[in-house]
């Protein structure tokens, strides 16, 4: 069993954080990454804080369980725009974060030029 250090140690290095702004409401992004992560094999639910969701998944090398969250706050620089922050730690969590922001910055160039 690792101790305490070496899990402390391995969420330090595998910590992924990020920002994105995108142009979807802050329901859509809830939905949307709600679904992703079901698809991708992690759960992912609401938590008590509005705005934010969290996201769950197995262990991975000495990490026991893998969680990340994200956040969400609308009309942040202009009305319209939306700002993601994603935070996890996890060897493959951290790159699952890494594709759904790529993923969801796709989706609202999509959305925004139809809408267009």
């Amino acid at each position: 069993m690792p101790t305490i250090e070496e899990i402390n140690t391995e969420l330090k290095r595998t910590a992924f954080q990020k920002k994105a702004v995108v142009k979807l409401s802050n329901n859509d992004v809830m939905e949307l990454a709600r679904a992703y992560f079901a698809d991708h094999g992690y759960r992912a639910t609401t938590t008590g804080r509005p705005g934010h969701l969290l996201v769950m998944g197995g262990a991975e090398g000495i990490l026991p369980r893998t969680t990340a969250e994200i956040a969400v706050r609308q009309n942040v620089g202009k009305a319209g725009t939306t700002l993601v922050t994603v935070d996890a730690a996890g060897e493959r969590l951290g790159a699952e974060m890494k594709a759904f922001l790529a993923w969801l910055r796709a989706e609202s160039k999509a959305r925004s030029s139809v809408t267009r």
